[in-house]
């Protein structure tokens, strides 16, 4: 999936010249967490936050401290044609909230980890009614195309799999079902030889 895909288009934006408590009164109204800075024809100047503007809001009041001298200038960004899997690892790694989205130098859109949540959270199927069984498995040749035909072959209709990474030769699968008896599935695995940490209908 791509960044466009899940990114706000045409963000509420603030230009340089705005004070900060305007920069504020226009995130407070709108409910939003980050605001990028712009310039003419939507150029990208530099991004900021509410907590940001929060934390300057007094200094300002006395030393004339202004936006431009409050906001992330030259912020991580990304691409509209990016994969949001680029942008979930930026914002993990820098720990931030959210990424401008920029062609070229113009903003055309913003991505907050609340849209990468969002996503993933469709992706795995957590909103809708399913079933999940959890199982170690070896990591040996034909070990998971096993696991998958056991748990299919008792009544089991996969949505998707998630793992861990790697460990002493093994990984934790997380198979999510939809909603299913999951108790027959569990006995058929362990009598395989399969550890099954969870079964949830």
């Amino acid at each position: 999936m791509k960044i466009e895909a899940l990114m706000i288009q045409d963000p509420i934006t603030v230009g340089s010249q705005a004070s900060i408590q305007e920069a504020i009164e226009l995130m407070k109204v709108n409910s939003i967490r980050h605001l990028p800075v712009v310039g003419d024809d939507r150029k990208l100047l530099g991004f900021v936050t509410l907590a940001d503007l929060k934390q300057g809001l007094i200094p300002s009041m006395v030393s004339g401290l202004s936006l431009t001298d409050l906001m992330i200038k030259n912020p991580i960004t990304v691409r509209p044609e990016d994969d949001i899997e680029i942008g979930a690892q930026l914002i993990f790694k820098h720990k931030i909230g959210g990424l401008p989205v920029v062609k070229g130098k113009r903003l055309v859109g913003i991505i907050t980890v609340t849209d990468l949540l969002g996503a993933f959270i469709n992706m795995m199927g957590l909103l809708s009614a399913s079933s999940r069984i959890d199982v170690v498995i070896a990591d040996r040749p034909g070990s998971l195309k096993k696991a998958i035909q056991i748990i299919n072959d008792h009544g089991g209709d996969i949505i998707n799999i998630a793992m861990t990474a790697q460990r002493k030769g093994k990984r934790d699968y997380y198979f999510r079902l939809t909603q299913c008896e999951t108790q027959g599935i569990r006995a058929a695995l362990e009598e395989e030889g399969f550890e099954v940490l969870e079964a949830l209908n």
